[in-house]
């Protein structure tokens, strides 16, 4: 069974959007995985579609009614894990999206306006996740975001499974830099050692390079990687 994702959305047409282009198109077409844009608005209860309403205690803004959203939830819901994307979320993590592309599939509820019912997100228990702090119109760009990390993870949709190996985060650290030909471009010429031919030199160089910009750019991830080298060295001494 191919890996499935549904979006709970009031704009159906932006699905898939980039989702349908590149690496995730090509495996959408190859049935690796599937993809639904479910209307939000069809589980309004008048004439006018209505999804939303004035907040409670006064302030700017509409919030999404729980009812409304409770009924378009039951008609999608099954085992795959129900997300809600928004900024107050957990940060959307590499560790996170490999362990939601080892499951069945996600389903996604993409808000607007002020956001949605808190009721909403209790009684469904649903995932708050955040691609990152800052507020966007909509769910639905974070969304993308998402599967688009989740797909390249399924079996078959990269070329080289390998790949995936040295990228970012996969190792706690940032990437290493790339070259590729010429030789040499601008009078700045590729670092020798990528031209020696020695591989364990190359991978010395590579991760040296990772652990380098990683410290550099994120003090962060680098605190991380090097209290877990910490605890990985204690426990393995005798």
């Amino acid at each position: 069974m191919s890996w499935r994702a549904t979006v709970l959305t009031l704009f159906p047409e932006m699905f898939p959007g980039p989702l349908g282009q590149s690496l995730a198109g090509r495996a959408l077409e190859r049935g690796l995985w599937s993809l639904d844009a479910a209307d939000i608005r069809a589980a309004a209860t008048d004439r006018h579609g209505t999804v939303d309403d004035t907040p409670f205690g006064g302030g700017a803004g509409m919030v999404m009614r729980a009812d409304i959203l409770a009924t378009a939830l039951a008609g999608v819901a099954d085992d795959r894990p129900a997300i809600f994307l928004t900024p107050r979320g957990r940060p959307l993590t590499q560790a996170v999206v490999q362990r939601l592309a080892v499951g069945p599939g996600a389903i996604l509820l993409c808000g607007r306006y002020e956001g949605i019912d808190q009721r909403l997100i209790e009684a469904a228990e649903l995932e708050e996740i955040s691609v990152g702090d800052y507020v966007l119109s909509g769910g639905e760009p974070a969304a993308i975001v998402l599967l688009d990390a989740c797909v390249r993870l399924l079996p078959g949709v990269m070329g080289a499974a390998a790949s995936a190996d040295d990228e970012s985060f996969s190792a706690g650290l940032l990437e290493y830099p790339h070259y590729t030909r010429p030789a040499e471009w601008q009078g700045r010429r590729v670092p020798e050692v990528l031209l020696s031919g020695h591989h364990a030199a190359v991978a010395a160089w590579r991760r040296a390079e990772a652990e380098r910009i990683t410290r550099e750019r994120r003090p962060d991830l680098w605190a991380a990687y090097t209290a877990s080298a910490l605890v990985a060295s204690a426990t393995q001494s005798p």
